[in-house]
């Protein structure tokens, strides 16, 4: 990890391995095989890295209202950074093996949440850590467990009584990364309900990354994201997707591009519909 750079390249990842005060985080996971990621990592994974299960660590499953991955209180996800050894001092570096990032991007952005300074993704995930030939291990990882107590910054978060206040003021542009057939609501293989937020626009969150997976480079990125967003300012976008994980994929890339204080609303499409007042809209060109 070095500069502004919320991304690590595989090549700085492995010449730091070992360094006491690195936490490496697995998060690989599958939507339709959560155990997926835990079997993977068992059978290999970054020399030293734990792993982050996406329901159980990262999300609170029995808040349903709240979307299918619900954030979790910030007493569990104290306990479970403690179960990992972490300090507000440790450099912490998540990867997954999909979409470049996305249970990845979420951890980063919960780290980001309780004001950890120090995390950042690997660039490119398990796929380009396999193709670079890097040390892989079987070895379950053992940390000496910390007293952690965090609070989530509330502020950086947007709930739905926000969103719904903001668009009633115009004040926010809603920017949705799901699949474009998704977003119009042509197809829905998740959701009981097809559509979008009204007023939503469309950043596909594989259009932030390279053929290699990578994602593009900043300057690259902060072009396409300043036309998807038009005449509004960063600090006015609030990424969604289906259920707050694959947002914060986007919000990683704003980040990445320089364009600075966007942020992301937890509950998203799911989160939405389960109001059945909200409002939908379908069939918009995103």
């Amino acid at each position: 990890m070095t500069g502004s750079s919320p991304l690590v390249s595989v090549t700085d990842l492995a010449a730091q391995l070992g360094a006491a005060d690195l936490l490496v985080v697995d998060c690989r996971f599958e939507l339709a095989d959560p155990a997926r990621g835990a079997r993977e990592h068992a059978a290999a994974h970054i020399p030293g890295a734990v792993h982050a299960d996406l329901d159980r660590d990262l999300s609170d499953l029995s808040r349903p209202a709240l979307g299918r991955h619900p954030l979790p209180h910030a007493a569990a996800f104290s306990a479970v950074l403690g179960r990992w050894g972490w300090t507000p001092s440790t450099r912490v570096v998540a990867y997954d093996d999909a979409g470049g990032a996305i249970a990845a991007a979420r951890l980063w952005w919960m780290l980001r949440l309780v004001g950890a300074r120090h995390v950042a993704v690997l660039d490119g995930g398990w796929g380009a850590w396999k193709r670079a030939g890097l040390p892989l291990e079987a070895t379950p990882v053992a940390r000496p467990a910390t007293v952690v107590a965090i609070a989530f910054k509330a502020s950086e978060i947007v709930y739905t009584d926000e969103l719904r206040a903001l668009r009633r003021r115009g004040a926010a542009l809603v920017l949705d990364a799901r699949g474009a057939p998704r977003f119009r609501g042509e197809v829905e293989p998740i959701d009981p309900v097809a559509g979008h937020i009204p007023g939503a626009r469309n950043r596909p969150l594989t259009d932030n990354l390279a053929t290699d997976g990578c994602f593009k480079p900043a300057a690259e990125l902060r072009k396409e994201l300043l036309v998807a967003i038009g005449a509004h300012a960063p600090a006015t976008v609030i990424h969604s997707c289906g259920s707050g994980v694959s947002a914060c994929q986007n919000l990683l890339a704003f980040e990445i591009a320089g364009l600075h204080g966007s942020r992301v609303y937890a509950p998203s499409w799911s989160g939405w519909i389960a109001d059945p007042g909200n409002p939908v809209e379908r069939d918009v060109r995103g």
